[in-house]
Order: structure tokens, then sequence, then C-alpha cells
């Protein structure tokens, strides 16, 4: 059986499989998972605490909508501290609930967050709590045509 070797772990067909399960449905149990791969249960749970202990699987998830919850308005934060003021700002972004995602890029930016707000007024009150220590450039976002998706999607199927 051809296995993918990747930093912390191979990956055969078995496993590629038990990932894509996984992913459309989190909760399936084992013995359901067991049966769609062709292996037992014990042989399946072992392979997913594996999955687990090698940083592959990183966490069972729920998907939320912020629009259901009221934060109609989506906006990405491209921000850029002011010398001197990396670390407050990261600490001002960590800090603000409305921020659902941030990474430290390259680029003229340091920083892109993603904050989830109600209005037009609240997104403004996240960036006046950042632009005393960083410019700011916003894009509220209009539509998601590619809705977030796994790395799994690069892999061939198998």
């Amino acid at each position: 059986m051809k296995r993918l070797r990747n930093e912390n772990a191979d990956l055969d067909a078995a496993d590629l499989k038990l990932l894509r399960l996984l992913e459309k449905d989190a909760r399936t149990s084992t013995a359901e998972l067991a049966r769609a791969v062709g292996l037992s249960a014990p042989s399946v749970a072992e392979r997913i605490r594996k999955l687990q202990e090698n940083g592959v699987i990183e966490a069972y998830t729920v998907r939320i909508s912020p629009a259901a919850l009221g934060m109609k308005l989506s906006a990405w934060l491209r921000i850029r501290p002011v010398p001197g003021q990396l670390a407050v700002v990261a600490e001002i972004i960590r800090e603000l609930p409305e921020i659902a995602q941030c990474d430290r890029v390259t680029g003229e930016d340091c920083f892109i967050a993603l904050a989830h707000v109600g209005s037009v007024a609240e997104l403004e009150r996240v960036i006046d709590k950042i632009i005393p220590y960083a410019m700011t450039n916003t894009a509220i976002i209009q539509s998601s045509p590619v809705e977030p998706r796994s790395p799994l999607g690069i892999l061939k199927e198998r």
C-alpha cells in the first residue's frame, strides 16, 4: 500500500479515507468508519489516535455562522504597526473578540485579521482600537466564492 510521507507521519489510503470521512462528519462513530474503510474498529481507533498524536488531526470542531448570530458584516483588516508597536498591536488584536482569525504575514503589512461584526459602526469601533498603534486597510467581504476547505483537496483521491 502506497504511503504519503509528511513531517510527522506516514499516511496511507486508509488514513486519507478516514480523514476525508471525519472531515465530512467528525461525529461519525468508529464502527461506521471501520466499515467504510474495511478495517476493524480497534484498528481505526488506533489510526485516529496516531493521527492525533502526530498532529495531522488538530481538533474536532463545529463551524458556526457569524451571520446567524447577528454578525452580518465580515471584513479583512490589513494591519501595519507603527515602528516599535508590533507587540502592542498583537496584544490588542488578541483581546478583540470581534477578531475571528489573525495571521502574521510577510509584505508591507504585519497582520491580516478577519473580523465579524453586526454593523459598520461596530467595525469602526474595532478599527479605532487599533489605529493609535497601526495603520489599517479594510476590505469588507461581499461574498465567499470559495468556502473554507481542507488541505486534503490538494491530495489526489486514493
